[in-house]
């Protein structure tokens, strides 16, 4: 490649924390700046910057994605109360992730990376499962507080005065209120049977409607009804099929299945499964996530956090191997998703070019310490390389690619 891609509209290009900001800057740096002439609008949700904002920032990012229709974001803090005091807090501050979804309102598709030569942990998944994490509300927008030793009454009053007691407290106690909306429901069932008709995959959903006979069981209600009202004659042409199950129940069957299968779980459930397939697969760096909204807003990350325990080491001065897999095709989602918007062919073949730079370079043997125990390829000796060498190599991959 002789000439750098031009790009016609920015991405919105959201900054993280810790380990994954050191990783963010180096993928930018190595893999992108040489053949694209990057066009993004920037918004640091670091969290000092959070902070000074008063989380403000995420809410701009958030609209940005609006504007421009594609974000790609490094991972980032949710503060617990440690992290309230390393940081100097003045508050708990939301989960951004949790803010920009409930914004953006759409549905989030985690499918494991496949690398030949990591066989999964779990011997029969022999085919991807996608995870499809309903990316609204539940515990990422619940309102929480303690009641104090005295104890108290917690309410709710509907419009016609009528009350409900959620819980007469006699002492101390804490408090969480959640809840989901039938328009975000809605967009979930959809997103999620358009997602299964265009991958040709069967989609399972599960729930626990059996204890929560209301608010799980309008989840069940209202993918049944849209379901059997616009999608049932589309799966049956496609020879593909919806079901719902328990949640434990449908646990179970994902541990004993083949994979080859959209798996939809709600806000939490997804958040948990997602790792878990992650990790059975080969590392929970070994996922792409892609927030998919009903308008078509698109928003790529990686499904990991910002990896603490090495960034301190690194601030030791002491050398990583922190596998940045999934935020190379955070990068790579996001450009091409951009170059398909804009009809920029090179941007998508440079996207996918990418990809394949990076699962190569790990199949020849050259990756991060956390897959070098997975990984088995006949005649080949896996390498464990730090942070920087595995973002070389992956480079010098790309640039072979580029020059044949």
């Amino acid at each position: 490649m002789t000439k750098k891609i031009t790009m016609k509209t920015p991405i919105v290009e959201i900054d993280g924390d810790e380990m994954t900001r050191i990783i963010w800057k180096e993928i930018k740096d190595a893999l992108l700046y040489p053949y694209i002439d990057l066009k993004t609008e920037y918004y640091d949700l670091g969290l000092k910057h959070r902070e000074a904002t008063g989380d403000q920032i995420t809410i701009e990012a958030a609209n940005a994605i609006k504007k421009y229709g594609v974000g790609v974001k490094c991972a980032t803090i949710t503060p617990n109360a440690d992290r309230v005091k390393e940081y100097s807090l003045t508050k708990m501050w939301k989960s951004p992730n949790g803010t920009i979804r409930s914004i953006l309102d759409g549905t989030v598709f985690r499918e494991p990376i496949i690398i030949d030569g990591i066989k999964p942990i779990v011997p029969t998944w022999t085919n991807p499962i996608i995870i499809a994490r309903h990316a609204y509300g539940d515990i990422y927008a619940g309102v929480e507080f303690v009641v104090g030793k005295d104890g108290g009454t917690v309410s709710m009053t509907h419009p016609d005065g009528s009350s409900l007691i959620v819980k007469n407290f006699g002492g101390a106690g804490i408090v969480q209120g959640v809840h989901n909306t039938d328009k975000s429901i809605t967009s979930f069932a959809r997103s999620c049977f358009n997602f299964a008709l265009d991958k040709g995959l069967d989609i399972w959903f599960s729930a626990k409607d059996t204890i929560s006979k209301i608010y799980d069981h309008r989840f069940k209600d209202i993918f049944a009804e849209i379901f059997e009202e616009e999608y049932k004659e589309k799966f049956k042409q496609r020879n593909i099929e919806y079901f719902y199950t328990l949640i434990d129940d449908a646990v179970a069957r994902v541990m004993r299945s083949s994979g080859g299968f959209i798996w939809a779980c709600k806000n939490y459930d997804g958040d948990v499964m997602s790792d878990m397939v992650a990790t059975s697969f080969g590392s929970l760096a070994m996922m792409t996530s892609v927030l998919v909204s009903p308008e078509g807003y698109y928003e790529y990350e990686a499904a990991h956090g910002t990896v603490t325990r090495h960034y301190y080491r690194h601030l030791q001065g002491e050398s990583t191997s922190t596998n940045s897999v999934a935020t190379i095709f955070a990068w790579s989602g996001a450009l091409r998703k951009r170059g398909e918007l804009d009809s920029i062919e090179s941007l998508v073949e440079f996207a996918n070019t990418l990809e394949a730079a990076t699962k190569e370079t790990i199949e020849k043997g050259y990756m991060t310490k956390d897959l070098v125990g997975l990984f088995s390829k006949p005649g080949i000796n896996p390498k464990a390389l730090d942070t920087i060498g595995f973002l070389g190599k992956v480079a010098e991959t790309l640039r072979i690619k580029f020059s044949r």
